[in-house]
């Protein structure tokens, strides 16, 4: 992706009415006000942008009193939410300088212009403003520039933006693998000198860029690496620094996931790069990284299934295998779980795929999908969880089995049963069986 021509960037720089509005209410009451960030980057790039977010010499107390409907979504950072008429929320930023920072939260004086506004950004490609009343664009650090030339630079010394907001390093390599750009060398040695300070920043800013990379990236491996080679992994997440690169590759063998799409899509690229990891490894990980409890919940699980079920994976869809016979598949349903087995075999279509494109020797694509179909079909066919049994506790009491753990065991033992031979589903067979086991309890 290139920056567009100036006679064609400059006619995709239209915000939408509500911000047009806000900006004129603004600039009648006479203060100066500006289109800034993401948007107008993504306008000199062609692309279209829902949030435009205004930069003004208004004063937080300022622009609460010229409009009904705000929030207060940052006031001692100067920014105020400003509802439209339409009842959509644009942030409005006074006009700003860092005063001092500690890596993580800086505080800010306000009087400040735009010059020293944009000269406190984090990269040239975020530094550029437009301001709706003149039609003007001001770009001081040439982002346009940089959007051509498809680089990622920072504002300024680069050392000193990182060490502002151990984030930036982050974000530098979000954004590179958003837009397929390159990091200049500069910045890229200041991330790279940031590695052992990130452990500085709060773990949900940590867990928000991963998944802003996970959205936003078309190949997140590459970012992944990249936090790898400038020391992030090891210091944000050491389980993951030794893991290969095959796992980080899976996620770009996923589909992506859309705002539309549902939020498994997500979770899943999430998780793939933990596959291969202990069940309560992943579990701790992605805690300590302040992810949802659901979050953790789907990773840990979907990991805990890939280590118990990846050597079978590997060794009945090898090439030349014959294809693997029913029962093995309920064997693998039941493992899963009904609502786990399709992502389960997602992500393994995922990992097997980064590894043969890589040159490891996987389980070719067509017979993963055979199986897939197969799998899933059986899942919402057979029996394959306890509750699917024709009969419960309740039944094995009646029978004369002494109430207690043995129970348990018992419709585990009849569960194994009834995978095996889904015929074996019936009440009679159950029970004899039932009293069969109760009778060999030291066994079981």
């Amino acid at each position: 992706m290139t920056a567009a021509p100036a006679s064609h960037w400059r006619g995709a720089l239209a915000p939408p009415a509500g911000v047009l509005d806000v900006s004129r209410r603004l600039e009648d009451a006479g203060y100066e006000t500006w289109c800034v960030g993401g948007a107008v980057r993504d306008a000199v790039l062609g692309r279209p942008s829902l949030d435009w977010d205004l930069a003004t010499a208004a004063r937080p107390e300022q622009v609460q009193q010229l409009f009904r409907r705000t929030v207060p979504k940052g006031i001692a950072f100067g920014t105020v939410g400003v509802l439209d008429r339409d009842g959509v929320m644009h942030e409005v930023t006074t006009f700003r300088r860092d005063v001092r920072t500690d890596g993580r939260h800086a505080v800010v004086e306000f009087g400040a212009s735009l010059a020293d506004d944009l000269a406190r950004r984090d990269f040239t490609i975020n530094a550029i403003a437009y301001r709706p009343a003149t039609g003007a664009v001001a770009d001081p650090f040439d982002g346009v520039g940089d959007l051509a030339r498809r680089v990622v630079r920072a504002v300024g010394e680069p050392g000193e933006r990182m060490r502002e907001d151990r984030l930036r390093a982050l974000r530098a390599i979000r954004f590179a693998a958003r837009f397929g750009f390159a990091i200049d060398s500069a910045t890229w040695a200041a991330i790279v000198a940031s590695g052992p300070h990130l452990g500085r920043l709060s773990p949900e800013r940590v867990r928000e860029e991963l998944e802003k990379t996970m959205r936003q990236a078309p190949r997140p491996a590459w970012a992944l690496e990249r936090w790898r080679a400038a020391g992030a992994l090891a210091t944000l997440a050491p389980a993951l620094d030794a893991q290969p690169p095959e796992a980080f590759a899976a996620c770009d063998c996923l589909p992506p996931p859309t705002l539309a799409a549902r939020p498994q899509r997500l979770w899943n690229r999430m998780t793939a790069p933990w596959l291969g990891l202990e069940r309560a490894e992943v579990d701790r990980a992605l805690t300590a990284l302040r992810c949802s409890r659901q979050e953790v919940r789907w990773a840990a699980d979907l990991a805990g299934r890939w280590h118990l079920l990846a050597p079978a994976f590997r060794a009945h869809l090898a090439d030349g295998a014959p294809p693997p016979p029913d029962a093995e598949l309920r064997r693998w349903a039941a493992a899963c779980g009904r609502t786990l087995a399709a992502p389960v075999l997602r992500l393994a279509a995922a990992r097997f795929a980064a590894e043969r494109a890589a040159g490891v020797p996987a389980p070719g694509a067509g017979a993963v999908r055979a199986v897939y179909r197969r799998v899933v079909r059986i899942a919402y066919r057979d029996p394959i969880e306890v509750a699917d049994l024709a009969v419960d506790g309740g039944d094995l009491a009646e029978a004369g089995v002494r109430a207690g753990p043995l129970v348990g065991r018992i419709l585990r033992r009849l569960l194994d049963d009834v995978v095996e031979e889904p015929g074996r589903n019936t009440r009679g067979w159950l029970l004899d069986r039932a009293r069969f086991l109760s009778s060999q309890a030291d066994t079981i």
